[in-house]
């Protein structure tokens, strides 16, 4: 193998782990019950989706829960930013889960394990029926802890016909998630992508910036800074810096190179079941030209497998708007605009997308549903909040940091 160079071998020196940025995932490690077992299907595990009343655990979690499958896990979410991802598999007709929990407007998280017996739903889980009674009994516990502190769920309703038949977005912040609120990999990265369908997120938020040789990635803040990077070679403002020097030099918080918007948006469409991809433009001037033609390649693929992906370019500002208008075409190009419902009009965007703080505006939102266009908030968090928009607005979607609690308040809507 060739010598690295020098730069090369100081750029790894320099690089440090942010430990205390970190919040280490809590796993059975070697006492893992679910290796042992046989994967629960898919379709099995869509059985245990509904509404949960909590018999036992209620000083952790409330009095009610959700459970929600996904492309790979399940997840459990209360109504104050509590949740718990869980791995499902089978023996013996008895179903086992085991993962952790997590609250996520702080620290706190431990291991996580539960069974369902064979008369408690097991067997027809496993066979494929939906069971009459579905009961989940374990424990959970503190940091590596054994999960001994008991906790019990029993299925209460199914979700109501009108979560059901709607189409209702959940999405994610920044690719996923902020690496600010210390999840297991960074924002706006390709693992993020993978990992956030796993808190409940159907689409997310990617922040688009070029660089000096006109390559679209995704990055959000303006320069290169130890909130978002391990220490490097490479400093100040992010578009200052060819492709191959960015690939080469910056490494995010967890270890992760920054991708390009191509490379991520090619990973929603072939590995994950995501419905919506909202394109925030930090670049303001001549991005539409470089970005818009990844956008139809990406929509073209999606469409060439079957899958249902919509994918925006967005608006936030008059810049990007000018920016846009002066494409071919620019009102047949699928756009989300944060601007007036004037602005939508005039450049046909298929999304309004107002500021949370401006209320639900239930008036202008139906003016875009009569118009045959989507609107969706941003970006909020305040579990409060989320459950008035959810059950006093008609918003088609959040743009959220914390897309369980958005699940929880969605799902739980009559």
């Amino acid at each position: 193998m060739k010598t690295r160079p020098l730069v090369f071998l100081l750029l790894l020196a320099l690089c440090g782990c942010n430990k205390d940025r970190e919040l280490a995932v809590p796993t059975a490690g070697p006492n893992s019950l679910i290796n042992e077992t046989y994967p629960l299907p898919a379709f099995s595990r869509a059985l245990m989706d509904g509404v949960y009343t909590v018999v036992n655990g209620n000083q952790l979690v409330g009095d009610q829960v959700i459970v929600k499958s996904n492309r790979t896990h399940l997840l459990i979410a209360d109504a104050t930013g509590n949740y718990f991802i869980l791995q499902a598999g089978y023996l013996d007709s008895v179903v086992f889960l085991q993962g952790y929990w997590r609250y996520g407007y702080g620290d706190d998280t431990g291991l996580a394990s539960f069974y369902i017996a064979r008369s408690e739903g097991g067997t027809e889980l496993v066979t494929g029926v939906q069971p009459q009674t579905l009961i989940l009994r374990g424990g959970y516990g503190k940091g590596s802890e054994s999960p001994v502190s008991e906790i019990t769920l029993q299925y209460q309703r199914p979700f109501s016909q009108t979560v059901r038949n709607s189409n209702f977005y959940i999405l994610a912040h920044r690719s996923g998630g902020r690496t600010s609120d210390r999840l297991p990999v960074s924002e706006n990265t390709i693992e993020m992508i993978g990992f956030t369908e796993k808190l409940g997120s159907t689409g997310i938020e990617v922040d688009v910036r070029l660089s000096s040789d006109g390559i679209p990635f995704i990055y959000h803040d303006p320069d290169i800074n130890i909130r978002l990077t391990q220490k490097g070679p490479l400093a100040g403002p992010i578009e200052n810096y060819t492709w191959e020097q960015l690939s080469a030099f910056v490494r995010l918080i967890h270890g992760e190179k920054i991708p390009t918007l191509e490379a991520a948006l090619n990973y929603v469409v072939d590995s994950t079941l995501l419905r919506f991809v909202y394109l925030d433009m930090k670049a303001n001037r001549d991005a539409m030209a470089m970005v818009i033609p990844i956008q139809q390649r990406i929509l073209q693929r999606a469409h060439d497998k079957g899958r249902d992906l919509r994918v925006f370019v967005g608006i936030p500002g008059t810049e990007v708007l000018e920016d846009l208008m002066t494409y071919p075409d620019y009102q047949l190009i699928p756009s989300l605009c944060e601007l007036s419902v004037d602005d939508v009009r005039a450049v046909n965007a298929q999304v309004w997308a107002p500021r949370w703080t401006l209320g639900t505006q239930n008036d202008l939102v139906r003016q875009m549903h009569d118009e045959n266009r989507l609107a969706v908030s941003w970006t909020i968090d305040a579990a409060p909040w989320i459950r008035d928009f959810i059950n006093e607005g008609s918003f088609d979607g959040l743009l959220t940091n914390f897309p369980y609690v958005v699940a929880y308040y969605h799902y739980t809507k009559e």
